[in-house]
């Protein structure tokens, strides 16, 4: 039997298809973000507003007369209605004004941005610590599940997914800062003051994602194509890393790239302890001060850069796993 070829049908073409595909769901998650930061503005923003405490109060402090008072809510426009400060507020997103910031007297955006490039550093260290350490640790846990040597590693990961990351924090300032003056205890003067902070972040992660590669792998492990891979002869490592983690990269990726984007809104408690000039210790003085624009254009920042985040990694599912079709899922 011959095959032929009709050539007054046009043959489809798949990566034409492919593409369009992949536009159109770029698009839509494009316009899904759009309507998530939107809410999430709106959410802050009223919350806030409803919070206790007085900017303008904050701002002149205690000796103020109410008449000074008076006049730095004006000033501000917190003596307009909640829902006529919403609508001025939304016509500066138009018109891509952030305000002011109350404490810094300086556009919010602008401080916020000068913020940012030490929190992106911090997370950056801290997520590749975690990758590095918990997916081999992970892999090593899923070879020796049910075993003695399985059983420490697991009482180790349980131990650092309780410390809290204050506790762990301090314990390192004293070991390493202050018994053992070696590294710096506080604040960013040299590349030596990254590490501090990026253990004690790292500590809870390498727990989480170790204990999700290797419940993972594990399952891998026990799935017939491994069997009959094995019964043909493949190595144990190429077993273990072209066959059982290739299937297993996606629930890894995913979850390294939630952790990444809840990095980079900023690691509030790290930040604190290590007086780490970022983002996050940034909102704690913007809370303490109530300043709304730096508050508000700190969340669209950090909202902006966890949703593009997620974006690349659903973007990185179909190079992981050809089966995947976006929007779609697997197919089959």
């Amino acid at each position: 039997m011959t095959l032929t070829l009709d050539k007054k049908k046009p043959v489809p073409i798949i990566g034409k298809a492919t593409g369009n595909a992949t536009a159109r769901y770029v698009v839509k998650r494009l316009a899904q973000s759009v309507l998530t930061i939107f809410l999430t503005l709106t959410t802050v923003f009223v919350l806030i507003r409803m919070a206790p405490g007085d900017p303008a109060y904050a701002l002149a402090g205690p000796l103020a007369s109410t008449e000074d008072l008076a006049a730095i809510r004006a000033d501000m426009g917190l003596d307009k209605s909640v829902f006529q400060q919403y609508l001025i507020y939304l016509w500066d997103l138009l018109h891509l004004q952030f305000g002011t910031s109350y404490s810094f007297q300086a556009p919010a955006l602008d401080v916020v941005f000068d913020r940012l490039p030490y929190t992106i550093t911090l997370a950056v260290s801290a997520i590749l610590l975690t990758a590095i350490l918990s997916i081999p640790l992970g892999v090593w846990m899923a070879k020796h599940a049910d075993t003695r040597r399985e059983l420490g590693a697991n009482a180790v990961t349980v131990a650092g997914q309780s410390m809290p990351e204050f506790w762990s924090g301090l314990m390192l300032v004293t070991l390493f800062a202050v018994l053992i003056p070696v590294l710096p205890a506080a604040g960013f003067t040299t590349w030596w003051s990254l590490i501090l902070p990026t253990v004690t972040i790292s500590i809870l992660q390498i727990a989480l994602i170790s204990r999700m590669v290797r419940r993972e792998m594990v399952n891998a492990f026990a799935s017939p194509y491994i069997t009959v891979a094995r019964s043909r002869g493949v190595s144990e490592r190429e077993l273990t890393w072209r066959y059982a983690m290739r299937n297993s990269a996606i629930p890894v990726v995913t979850a390294l790239g939630t952790r990444f984007a809840g990095m980079l809104n900023g690691v509030v408690v790290v930040e604190v302890v290590f007086a780490w000039p970022g983002v996050g210790s940034l909102v704690v003085r913007a809370l303490e001060t109530r300043d709304y624009p730096l508050i508000q254009a700190t969340v669209l920042v950090t909202a902006v850069l966890a949703v593009l985040v997620q974006l690349l990694v659903d973007l990185c599912y179909p190079l992981l796993d050809p089966r995947v079709r976006l929007g779609k899922g697997v197919s089959k």
